[in-house]
This record gives structure tokens, C-alpha cells and sequence, in this order.
């Protein structure tokens, strides 16, 4: 890839190879057609955006499988490759060609077939995350999708247990909704927390995260529960906390504050410095700030910046600065040089007065105005 052509992960995750990997392991079919199967996927990939590659390789899979799903599914698991590592501790979910058996599995199991399509989902995602495939049967079938979610909780392989928790997720990235409350959740990651895998805890820290959004205290009261139980290790439930508060963190809520240990009622003083007030897109605001206080005191210190937008709307993003103590009677001097990117593709950037704000434990403690041209 040269300089100037853009990563493209549709054509990195669905290309020729990968369409060939699947034609090779489908390849155990009877009548599989491994040679026009692969010129029809290929042919169809081009104008599809990713998700839609995914259900167009299903599409061109179907022929091939028997039209009753029990005997589809059958066939879909002869296919699989071996499951995922079950040895490690943390890993990916896999690769994206692998999802085809869920697709399959809401397409002609969810209706007819529910137990079965748990089953075929069960051995998937042992091989790619069928975190969005197991979101329409817990809309469909929520008592029925729950109960087995409960036995999977307890399962030997950490992917299993990791579907629990990120296919339950109330704000799973590119996902469809699902109309399940934290009463319904909550319980599943009270079996999930103390687990030895972070790939599992990480995707119980985040699905605190989406219910903290408009839960805070329901989820600080669960994290306190979890933390007075000791069934996690120290160190862990520490990273827990802090990765499922981080939200809150960066909205300054006061609990979440305490919750780390982090005092917002803390007395620092704090003065902040431009050193180029006016700064044009491309290059970095450069600023340096001093803490001092008169006994030690944890800080957790970000800066905030505060955009300006076309007809006047408000736009402010939240970034990390530092984590440390300041020592009494020792000032912290923090210095930093931020980017305004001119080809962010999240976030544009106008010209016009911008607000720097520095905030310590939650609280804005020293603002400052620069000009981006």
C-alpha cells in the first residue's frame, strides 16, 4: 500500500484468499461446487460495504446446504474449523468468514428451529464471536435465549463465556439492539466477573460501561458488591473498575471519581499555560500546566477541548493527560502537545475561538482560549 491509499478492512477481511479458505473448508460438502462457488463470491464483493460482504457469502453458501435447518446445521458444523485456542487467556474472536453458520442460524433457526440454532450459534463461536447473532434470539426469545446464556456462563471455553456478556451488551458496536434491562443482564455478569480471562472481563468491564451511560449508580453499586466479595483478584477488579467507569470518568461524575479513589472535592491548585494560542489545523496545540497542593493527593488529570462549530453548536471532546500524586509542597508540571489533525475522519475541524479545560478529578480547575486558523 502506497502513501496515499487509505486501509481498507472490508477488502483485508473479504478478498479472494479468504473466499478461497471458506471454498476449501466447505470443500467437505457433497456437491460443493468449490470452483463457482469462489468466482460468485469474488464477483459479488465489489459495492458491498462489510456486514453486507457477510450476508452476501451466505447467500452464495445456501445452495449448497439442505433446505430443512436441522440437517443445514449439521452440515454447517462439519465444516468449522478447529475451535479457537482454548489455552490462552486473551484472544480475537476470530475471523469474519466464520460468522456465516450465525447468519445461517437467524435466517432459518429462529423461528422453527430455536434449540437447534443455539446449538449450531454454541459451536460458532468457538470460532468467530456470534455476539450478533444471538441479539435477535434474545429479542425473540428472551426467557429461553437467557437460560441458556446461564449454563454458557459456566462453560469451560472462555469464548462461550465471553458471548454471555458482549452478545448482551446494550450498546454493542455495529449490533442491533436488544430490549433486555440491566435486571436481566446484571445477573449473567455477577457469574462472569471473578473470571481468570481477561478477554471475558474486558467485555464484562464493557458492557458496565454502555449501562453506566444512563445507570451510573446502579452500576457503582454493583461494582462495590463485586469488590466487598473478593472473588476477583485485586489487581483485576482495580482494571474492571476503572475500564467499566471510564465513561463516567470522562463526564467527571463525582461517584465514579470516588469510586477510583480520586477525591473531586480535592484541594490542588492548578495553572495552566498556552504556548501557542493561536494554532492552525495541522499543527499541535502545545500547553503545560502546574499542580501544586498542600498534602498529598491523588489526581487524575484530563484536558478537555471545547470546538467551535458552524451556527454556533457546542462540540467538546474529552482526552487523557495524567494519573499520578501530587506530592505536597512539590509541584507536578504536565506538558503536552495535541494534534488537530486536518484529516480526522471522526471529527471535523472549523476555524474559530476553541476553549482548552483542564480538569482534575472531575473538576474543571483552569481554561484557557486559543484560536484555530
Amino acid at each position: 500500500m502506497t502513501g496515499t491509499e487509505r486501509f481498507s478492512l472490508k477488502d483485508h477481511l473479504f478478498n479472494p484468499a479468504t473466499v478461497a479458505q471458506l471454498a476449501r473448508e466447505y470443500a467437505v460438502l457433497p456437491g460443493f461446487d468449490a470452483e463457482r462457488f469462489e468466482s460468485d463470491a469474488v464477483a459479488g464483493l465489489e459495492g458491498r460495504e462489510l456486514l453486507a460482504r457477510l450476508e452476501w457469502l451466505a447467500d452464495c453458501l445456501e445452495p449448497y446446504l439442505a433446505a430443512d435447518f436441522p440437517t443445514m446445521a449439521d452440515q454447517l458444523e462439519s465444516a468449522m474449523p478447529a475451535p479457537l485456542d482454548n489455552a490462552l487467556s486473551d484472544d480475537d474472536f476470530g475471523q469474519f468468514i466464520h460468522a456465516l453458520p450465525g447468519i445461517l442460524a437467524v435466517r432459518h433457526g429462529l423461528e422453527a428451529h430455536r434449540e437447534r440454532a443455539l446449538d449450531l450459534i454454541y459451536q460458532a463461536t468457538q470460532r468467530f464471536s456470534m455476539e450478533f447473532y444471538i441479539r435477535p434470539f434474545l429479542n425473540r426469545w428472551p426467557e429461553q435465549a437467557l437460560a441458556r446464556l446461564a449454563v454458557w456462563a459456566l462453560d469451560e471455553n472462555y469464548h462461550v463465556r465471553r458471548l454471555v456478556s458482549e452478545g448482551t451488551r446494550p450498546k454493542l458496536p455495529w449490533a442491533r439492539a436488544v430490549r433486555l434491562t440491566p435486571d436481566q443482564t446484571l445477573p449473567l455478569l455477577d457469574m462472569l466477573y471473578a473470571d481468570s480471562c481477561r478477554y471475558v472481563t474486558r467485555s464484562v468491564a464493557n458492557h458496565l460501561n454502555d449501562i453506566a451511560k444512563s445507570e451510573p449508580d446502579l452500576v457503582l453499586e454493583r461494582l462495590g458488591q463485586w469488590g466487598r466479595a473478593r472473588r476477583q483478584n485485586m489487581s483485576e477488579m482495580t482494571w474492571m473498575r476503572a475500564h467499566g467507569l471510564r465513561s463516567l470518568i470522562k463526564a467527571g461524575h463525582p461517584g465514579a471519581m470516588t469510586a477510583l479513589g480520586y477525591r473531586p472535592d480535592a484541594k490542588v491548585n492548578v495553572e495552566l499555560m498556552l504556548i501557542t494560542p493561536d494554532v492552525a489545523i495541522g499543527d499541535a496545540l502545545r500547553f503545560a500546566c502546574t499542580l501544586d497542593a498542600a498534602a498529598d493527593v491523588p489526581v487524575l488529570v484530563d484536558y478537555r477541548i471545547e470546538f467551535a462549530r458552524p451556527q454556533g453548536r457546542a462540540g467538546q471532546k474529552v482526552f487523557k493527560l495524567k494519573q499520578a500524586v501530587v506530592r505536597r509542597c512539590q509541584p507536578l508540571v504536565l506538558e503536552k502537545a495535541h494534534k488537530l489533525k486536518s484529516n480526522a475522519t471522526t471529527f471535523r475541524l472549523y476555524p474559530g475561538a476553541h476553549r482548552l479545560v483542564i480538569q482534575v478529578n472531575g473538576v474543571n480547575r483552569s481554561e484557557a482560549s486559543f484560536a484555530l486558523k
